[in-house]
């Protein structure tokens, strides 16, 4: 089996509720939808769901730009697409960096491996471990009434554990959190993510006022930038709130950082931030001999999207026994439950989520079938298609 053609299509998926992050307000996902075809009539197929040029430093142009540029014409074409570790290291060798695009490839190459075998893709790492795994719910920058009438919703649909994201407004933030643990009782769960936005005195003072008042945060996310692991590892020593990496665990090597200093109890992954299903394992396989803790989260985006991730999620040992947040096409469709086909997205099925639980899709490869349709009607406007032979 040869690879004989590479497609890159840009896509504008509307929302009916924006997404708002404090340093953002999403009301549409600016998407790349891979194509890999084969000489033997399989197609691999993968979503990059929204990009971000804060989180990963890449955007829609430079994905299709890297793919239809680098990694087409120099490794796929003519490459048998069953080689994913002889690919993947030669993405690596020729691009830097680049783990959003390259996390695209090595779904898109899972997929034509597991529809030419005729299994799901769990099956090619290692079976599943699980039925389905535990969801948690994201809610976004937001006024606490609603908040917590959101978090009430979410939790009696079954979501184990809700996850807040802060406003620009720092004072606003802390008060936020105190008055939704209040509202929303002392059993449900609460964790906050902080993306990075903060510094070493404000995470510390934010978190010791949280302390003060009993808002008893299960952890907080990257409290601190990417890049001052050391000051995550000071923060950790003097606050009692468990601290985990996201931003800051990327590479294994970075992620060693982080074990070797002590500076989080536990660390945040992303297929799309891992650059693929293979690294992805390596990088759990590094959390799991250290004793750390994973939660999984997700790019907003399709059911394509999240395919790759609720594949890995019921396969691997390790991640499956924690609460998950692989919820991207909740937020596309503004639900906490899909059981069933979908309109109004680049895919015409997702993972089922039920009952706070995501079950990953069955059939052949990813399992999921493209909403051709809308591909055509929700083309970018300002991002041309670009075919590779």
């Amino acid at each position: 089996m040869r690879i004989t053609k590479v497609e890159c299509i840009p896509v504008h998926t509307p929302l009916k509720r924006p997404i708002i992050i404090a340093t953002t307000n999403i009301s549409k996902l600016d998407q790349v939808v891979l194509k890999v075809h084969t000489d033997e009539g399989h197609v691999g197929i993968a979503d990059s769901g929204d990009t971000s040029a804060y989180y990963h430093g890449e955007t829609h142009h430079s994905i299709a730009g890297i793919i239809a540029t680098q990694f087409a014409p120099r490794i796929l074409i003519g490459e048998d697409p069953r080689n994913i570790e002889k690919i993947v290291g030669r993405m690596d060798r020729i691009v830097r960096d680049n783990y959003h695009a390259k996390s695209m490839v090595d779904t898109a190459l899972h997929d034509i491996k597991g529809k030419a075998f005729g299994v799901p893709v769990y099956q090619l790492l290692g079976g599943k471990t699980v039925e389905a795994v535990d969801c948690g719910y994201v809610l976004m920058a937001a006024p606490a009434a609603q908040l917590i009438d959101e978090g009430q919703k979410a939790l009696a649909a079954g979501f184990k554990v809700l996850k807040f994201k802060p406003s620009l407004n720092y004072e606003e933030s802390i008060q936020t959190m105190i008055d939704v643990r209040r509202g929303l009782g002392d059993a449900a769960r609460l964790m906050i993510d902080i993306n990075g936005l903060w510094h070493y005195d404000e995470a510390y003072s934010a978190l010791r006022r949280w302390e003060k008042a009993n808002v008893n945060l299960e952890l907080i996310e990257q409290p601190l930038p990417y890049w001052d692991i050391e000051g995550m590892a000071r923060l950790r020593q003097k606050v009692g709130t468990p601290i985990w990496a996201d931003e800051s665990a990327r590479e294994l090597h970075q992620i060693k950082e982080i074990i070797d200093r002590r500076a989080a109890d536990g660390l945040f992954i992303k297929v799309q931030k891992a650059g693929g299903l293979l690294k992805a394992q390596r990088w759990l396989t590094l959390a799991r001999l250290s004793g750390l803790p994973v939660m999984c989260g997700c790019m907003p985006g399709s059911g394509l999207e999240a395919a790759p991730t609720a594949h890995l999620l019921v396969a691997d040992q390790w991640a499956s026994q924690f609460v998950q947040e692989n919820c991207g096409p909740l937020s596309i469709h503004d639900t906490y439950e899909i059981d069933g086909p979908v309109t109004g997205e680049v895919a015409l099925n997702t993972p089922v989520y039920k009952n706070g639980r995501m079950f990953a899709p069955e059939g052949p490869g990813l399992g999921i079938e493209l909403n051709e349709e809308f591909l055509r009607e929700h083309a970018s406007s300002e991002l041309q298609a670009r075919v590779i032979e």
